[in-house]
Parts: structure tokens; C-alpha cells; sequence
């Protein structure tokens, strides 16, 4: 019994030890906001002057230089709340596959702390936002604290816990590094962008860091209550879930010949957009008396010649699956659950690679061949691009297809069927919707059709996405159940 009791006592000697400066940061940081909240409410010459000569001097640097502005507006996206709010689901979607329930619950309640300080003490300060000679951005609400700093801080601090474990030991310090830098740039916008007052994105990372530092203590305790070794914050809140937090373990080598798949790629890439100009050249100027020409006359006029209002709303919702914003929202959650799941790297590869691959092959095609869109009614008024190749459908065809490469071979459960029909019914829905719209031709949709068989096939040949399920090694999600106290108990009298 007296072995089991030091057992127990050197690991809360350690953690005693170990926390003794963290709080001391952590109440320093909440003494800190405390103060600037004071300063704030009481308008204090000083700092008043401060906030508003920092938000006018950058204001003046940063308003007639055009470029610096859209990097600016792309780096404060990155604290944004649907960028935070993505971050926090998938990473607790990821941690509840992998079955990291304690880790998911820090997440949560650190991050839904984060959500709910900054409206608050926004609503109770009630301070309004800088007033500069030239505006950049506009935002609603009030001013303090900063609600992209305090949720970066929050956030991105708190995955950086949680994911640290994963990271080799001699790149922490550079991860480390690189989290903190996102942070500072995202505050350092807020001020450039003429949104926020210095005091606001310094409060924002005081309280930030107090509220981060709050729950990073309680999860200490959890652990320590539970029998577990506590270590020092540089090891990530749970070192032994390494193996389970990082997100492809079980891949020991991405590609097994890089140099030669690169080469063959773009070779493929090269011969496809050959394939593509040489048939949207000939659709759109020399098949005027072919099947392709009679076709490409006859269904936009017929289409045209049917548009109801009701049939507008549900062609405009239809072709809304096939833009920018849905495809995008769709490739970032699926691509971080193919991780989760299965835990292969190969597979996000590819999905990532058929979607730049497609981007790249449209635009450079559109450019080349530069076809009008068809002679009628054009729902949705003039596009930037060119018709042919379909941007909207080829986008749609290249994602789920590849999804359903993807699923399909991984799973003997009856939902497979559905990403297979999702294959079908999401592109013929989105062109139909398209060419209803009076926005393309039908030869551009069976462009985007060459487009997708040739790229997907291409990659599909170079990359082997689904090799490990060919070997049959795939990896399972099923991971071990928490350890006893007694193994717990043994850990720690090791570690000591």
C-alpha cells in the first residue's frame, strides 16, 4: 500500500509543480483583461488616444494599397466564426470516431465558452468601432473585445493542445511557433482593417488566454483525478492518445514513386486539355450543320421557351449544389472524415488533387476556347467565364465521383449505394438545372463529362487511392478501452 501511495503522491508533486507558474500566467491574464475592461468602460485618456492614432496610422498604410487589403481580408478570414466553427466540429467529429470522448468534451467546452464570452461582454461594454478617414471593412456589432481574436486564440490554442501529442517532438517548437503567428496576424488585421481598436484585440488575447488556460487546468485535474501521469503542457494535454490523434498513422508512405507519378500527372493534364480544346473548338465553331450543332440549338430554346417561376426557384436552388461555395463545403467535411475513419492520407490526396486538377482544366479551357453562352434568356445574368466546358457541372461530376471511388470499395454496408446514386443524380440534376437556365449548351456538359472521365481516371491510375483496401490492410476505427486504474497506476510509477 505505501508503494501505491507514492505511487499517487510523485505525480501530484509533479503536477504541483508543473502548474505553479501556468496559473500564475493564467491570473495574470485574467488580472490583465480585468483591467483593460476597467480602462475601456472608463474611456481613459490615454489609452482612448492610443486606439485611435493605431487605428488611424494604419488605416492611413494600409487603405490605398489594393493588394495588402485582400490579404489582409483572406488572413482575418482564417479567425472568422465559420472557419472556427468548422475547425471545432471536425476536429470533435475526428476525436469522437477515434474515440477521444475526453478530448472532444475540451473542444466543446472550451470553444463553446469562447462563443459565448465574446457577445457577452460585447453587449455589456457597448463600444462602438473605430471611425477612420478611409473605410476597408465594414462588420456589425460592438467592438470589445475582438471576436476573431478571442476565438483564434481559443480555438487554434486549444487543437494545438489537443493535436500536439501527434506532432514529432522536434517539430513542436516550429508548430508551436507557426499557431502563434496565425494568431497575431489575425489580431493585427482586425486593426489594419480599421475594425477593431488595439485594446480590443489585446483584451480579446488576454481573455483568450485566461479562459484557455482556465479549461486546460480542469482537464490536468480530470486526468489526475483518474489516475493518469499529468505532463507538462508541452506534451499536448494527452501524450498517450499520439497514435490516436494524429490523423494517418497507419500510412507509412504516402506515394511509393512521387517523381514519376508528378510527371505523369501533368503529362495527363496536358493530354486532357488537348482532348478538351480540341472538342469545345469544334462544338462551338464548326459543327454548326452536325448532330452536335442541331442539338445545341434545339434544347436551350426549347428550355427557354418553359421557364415558369416555380421552375426558376428550383433551378436556381438545383444549381447551387454545383457552385463554388457547396463544392468547397462539401470536399472540407468529407476529406477530414476519410481521415478519421480510415486514417490514409492517399484518398484526401486524391479528392484534393481531382478538385484543383478540374479548377485548373476548366479555366484553362474556358480561356482557350472562349464560346459564347447560348443565344437566349441567361437566368443568371453575365458569368466571368466562358461555356464550355460546364464549370458548375464538371465540379459536381469530379466530387462525387470521387467520393463514391472512395467509399464504395470500403465498406460492404448498403449506403454505399447511395454515394454511387449521388454520383449520378447530383450532376445530371445540376445540369439540367444549368442548361434550363439558359447558362450552357448541352455539348458543355458533355464536356465537363470528358473532363471528369479523363482526369478521375487519371488520377485514379497514378495515385491507387484505395490500395491499402486492394491489400487488405485497411484500418479499422475500433481503438482500445480506457485503461484501469491499476494500469494507470503502473504507467505512472514507470514515468516517475
Amino acid at each position: 500500500m505505501g508503494a501505491v501511495r507514492d505511487v499517487v503522491r510523485r505525480p501530484l508533486g509533479h503536477f504541483t509543480e508543473r502548474t505553479l507558474a501556468g496559473l500564475a500566467l493564467v491570473l495574470g491574464a485574467g488580472v490583465g483583461f480585468g483591467l483593460m475592461l476597467v480602462l475601456v468602460r472608463v474611456r481613459w485618456s490615454p489609452l482612448y488616444d492610443v486606439d485611435h492614432g493605431v487605428a488611424q496610422w494604419l488605416n492611413d498604410q494600409v487603405s490605398s494599397i489594393g493588394p495588402l487589403v485582400t490579404v489582409l481580408n483572406a488572413i482575418t478570414d482564417l479567425g472568422g466564426r465559420p472557419v472556427i466553427i468548422w475547425l471545432v466540429t471536425v476536429a470533435v467529429v475526428g476525436l469522437l470516431i477515434r474515440r477521444q470522448g475526453r478530448l472532444a468534451v475540451f473542444v466543446i467546452v472550451t470553444g463553446a465558452g469562447a462563443l459565448i464570452l465574446d457577445p457577452t461582454l460585447k453587449t455589456l461594454v457597448d463600444r462602438l468601432r473605430p471611425e477612420v478617414d478611409t473605410p476597408i471593412s465594414t462588420y456589425a456589432g460592438q467592438s470589445f473585445p475582438s471576436g476573431h481574436a478571442l476565438g483564434s486564440l481559443v480555438a487554434y490554442g486549444a487543437l494545438l493542445l489537443v493535436f500536439l501529442p501527434a506532432v514529432a517532438p522536434r517539430w513542436r517548437r516550429a508548430v508551436v511557433a507557426l499557431v502563434g503567428l496565425v494568431v497575431f496576424l489575425i489580431g493585427f488585421t482586425r486593426v489594419a482593417l480599421g475594425v477593431h481598436f488595439l485594446s480590443d484585440v489585446i483584451g480579446a488575447w488576454l481573455l483568450g488566454a485566461a479562459w484557455l488556460g482556465v479549461t486546460a487546468y480542469a482537464f490536468r485535474l480530470w486526468r489526475l483525478e483518474r489516475g493518469r501521469p499529468v505532463a507538462p503542457l508541452t506534451e499536448g494535454l494527452e501524450p498517450e492518445a499520439a497514435h490516436e490523434v494524429a490523423p494517418a498513422p497507419d500510412e507509412e508512405k504516402l506515394l511509393p514513386h512521387a517523381r514519376a507519378g508528378i510527371a505523369e500527372i501533368v503529362v495527363g493534364w496536358v493530354l486532357i486539355f488537348g482532348a478538351l480544346y480540341a472538342f469545345g473548338m469544334f462544338v462551338s465553331y464548326h459543327a454548326k450543320d452536325t448532330f452536335f450543332g442541331t442539338w445545341d440549338e434545339v434544347v436551350p430554346t426549347w428550355s427557354a421557351q418553359r421557364h415558369t417561376p416555380a421552375l426558376n426557384d428550383l433551378s436556381w436552388w438545383w444549381s447551387k449544389f454545383g457552385d463554388t461555395h457547396a463544392i468547397l463545403l462539401v470536399s472540407m467535411v468529407f476529406c477530414p472524415l476519410v481521415l478519421a475513419i480510415w486514417r490514409r492520407w492517399r484518398p484526401v490526396l486524391f479528392v484534393a488533387l481531382v478538385m484543383f486538377g478540374e479548377l485548373t482544366l476548366f479555366l484553362a479551357t474556358a480561356a482557350a476556347v472562349d464560346r459564347p453562352r447560348p443565344p437566349v434568356e441567361n437566368l443568371d445574368g453575365p458569368m466571368p467565364t466562358s461555356s464550355f466546358p460546364s464549370g458548375h457541372i464538371a465540379a459536381t461530376m469530379c466530387l462525387w465521383v470521387a467520393i463514391a471511388v472512395i467509399v464504395f470499395p470500403r465498406t460492404d454496408r448498403w449506403w454505399r449505394w447511395i454515394f454511387v446514386a449521388l454520383a449520378v443524380v447530383m450532376p445530371v440534376g445540376v445540369a439540367i438545372s444549368r442548361m434550363y437556365r439558359g447558362m450552357h449548351h448541352p455539348t458543355d456538359f458533355m464536356g465537363a463529362i470528358l473532363l471528369t472521365a479523363g482526369w478521375i481516371g487519371l488520377l485514379y491510375w497514378v495515385l491507387r487511392p484505395n490500395e491499402d483496401v486492394h491489400q487488405g490492410n485497411q484500418p479499422t476505427i475500433e481503438s482500445e478501452e480506457v485503461d484501469t486504474l491499476d494500469d494507470e497506476l503502473a504507467k505512472a510509477g514507470r514515468a516517475d
